[in-house]
Order: C-alpha cells, then sequence, then structure tokens
C-alpha cells in the first residue's frame, strides 16, 4: 500500500522558517519525481516545488524562488520542503505527490501528472 505522510507543519509567525517533512511508503522511492503543492481554503493546488528523481534538480514557481528548497534522501525515502521567511499568504494545506518516472530531468508542476498524494500538513503564518 502507497503512503506519502507529511509532517511538520504548525503555527508561525511571518519571518520564520519551518521544514516539512514527507516519508514515503509502498514505493520504489528513486523511479519518482517528488513535488509539494500547497492549497489554502477555497483555492486549488498550487504548485511550489518538485525534484528530479535523483535529486540533482530543483524547480520552483517565480513567487517562491529564493524562499522555498526542496530535498529528497533517496536512501531513507523521503523528501522535505524548507521554506523561509514565512508571511501570511504562504497559510495552506502543503501536501507532497509523487510522479512517475519519465526521465531523469523530469519534474511534474501540475496535479495531473502526479499519481500518489499525501493527506498534508497545515502550515498558518500570523502576521
Amino acid at each position: 500500500q502507497v503512503q506519502l505522510v507529511e509532517s511538520g507543519g504548525g503555527l508561525v509567525q511571518a519571518g520564520d522558517s519551518l521544514r516539512l517533512s514527507c516519508a514515503v511508503y509502498g514505493l520504489s522511492f528513486s523511479n519518482y519525481a517528488m513535488g509539494w503543492f500547497r492549497q489554502a481554503p477555497g483555492m486549488g493546488r498550487e504548485f511550489v516545488a518538485a525534484i528530479t528523481l535523483r535529486g540533482d534538480r530543483q524547480y520552483y514557481p517565480d513567487h517562491v524562488k529564493g524562499r522555498f528548497t526542496i530535498f529528497r534522501n533517496n536512501a531513507e525515502s523521503t523528501v522535505d520542503l524548507e521554506i523561509k521567511n514565512l508571511r501570511p499568504e504562504d497559510t495552506a494545506t502543503y501536501v507532497c505527490a509523487a510522479a512517475p518516472n519519465r526521465g531523469y530531468y523530469y519534474v511534474g508542476r501540475t496535479p495531473g501528472e502526479y499519481d500518489y498524494w499525501g493527506q498534508g500538513t497545515q502550515v498558518t503564518v500570523s502576521s
């Protein structure tokens, strides 16, 4: 059974940093590109970070570049998201997802490219 389990969310103040973690079970982890999305209430899933199979390339949308960093550890089947200088508009449920291997340098930027999803971890940023 495939499971993606996120952790590390919480209530923080603007300017703080957080590191979210996603543990993956039941998958050949190194054969999946990984991504993080977030969803605020009443909004759709928003792509925030992705990483290639071997972790050698990372991709971010422009509005989070410089504050968000994605890491993966293939030996431990985990993918982390570090967020610096948190802002109230970062408040959302953060969800990790796994996309099947489409090439060494492939990453998915849209939800439809991902096959497996976690339940998410809530991040709330107070001003």
